[in-house]
């Protein structure tokens, strides 16, 4: 397990600093190095599950909808077949090219670790932290990033990280709390967000019963950051999908229709399809002093 800085993760219950142990049972230290549990100085405790990850939600938990476990291994299969390879691609050479050196990452919206795994690849960082609102996709994501933090919790309530910490935030098709991701963000840090386009998925959209993606969704994006944040690049990234029957189920399936009956017939669809992806890469740095 990686060092992680002092006081970077903050308590859900009264946030104060949380210290990440490594110790097993009876304080003994575990062979591996994983990270067991989470503990505050008012003794507030939270121990790592099976799968590696640290459940934080609290209270009355989530009134948000999580990914099921049947939409993460929709999520699994399609992009283990490298269809959305060219967006990873992109977003790591945005991190490549903005981030700066060895950059503490926080993954908003993480998912199964897909996208912060191929970052990781390619940029070399200091620590990673992946955040999602869904068990099911940390358990992915704790398989896929051994030397990541994985925390289960909710977007919309504070952070459990500290103030100004992290150099490099990923946001990849997932909500934004802008108040907390400025206040969480070192000056002058880099926040990658990724949007579909309105055209992308186009030709099985009406097929799978997808969500309309709103036209102008990326100027939406930057006018919501714009208190806190600058647009520095925007790249547009498009590319074309051959996809089989069990592929256009999965891409239909891993996304928020995976929360409806979908109304795909597989048998009735053709051997192959030819499918557009596209995607808005906007690449915003924070302000100094906006926190």
């Amino acid at each position: 397990m990686p060092t992680y800085p002092e006081s970077l993760l903050l308590c859900p219950v009264c946030r104060d600093p949380l210290t990440v142990n490594s110790a097993g049972q009876h304080g003994k230290k575990m062979d591996d190095g994983a990270a067991r549990f989470l503990r505050c100085p008012r003794g507030h405790r939270f121990d790592a599950a099976r799968q590696g990850y640290f459940n934080l939600l609290t209270g009355r938990g989530t009134e948000f909808e999580s990914d099921t476990a049947a939409m993460v291994q929709a999520r699994v299969d399609f992009l283990g077949g490298g269809h959305f390879q060219p967006l990873a691609n992109a977003v790591s050479s945005a991190a490549e090219s903005f981030a700066g050196n060895l950059p503490l990452v926080l993954d908003v919206g993480a998912g199964t670790g897909y996208y912060l795994k191929a970052l990781q690849e390619r940029v070399s960082v200091s620590a990673s932290v992946a955040l999602d609102i869904s068990k099911y996709a940390l358990r992915r994501s704790a398989k896929e990033l051994p030397d990541a933090l994985c925390l289960v919790c909710d977007v919309w309530r504070p952070l459990p990280v500290a103030d100004q910490r992290v150099d490099l935030l990923l946001n990849i098709f997932a909500p934004r709390n802008v108040p907390e991701f400025a206040r969480v963000c070192s000056d002058r840090a880099v926040a990658l967000v990724v949007t579909p386009l309105p055209h992308h998925l186009r030709e099985i959209a009406e097929l799978a019963g997808l969500l309309g993606i709103r036209p102008g969704k990326a100027t939406e994006v930057a006018t919501s950051m714009a208190e806190f944040f600058d647009v520095i690049e925007v790249r547009r990234v498009e590319f074309g999908m051959r996809l089989s029957p069990i592929d256009v189920r999965n891409v239909a399936a891993m996304g928020p229709a995976g929360h409806h009956t979908l109304r795909i017939d597989v048998d009735s669809l053709p051997p192959t399809s030819d499918v557009t992806a596209a995607f808005t890469v906007q690449v915003f740095q924070k302000r100094a002093h906006t926190s």
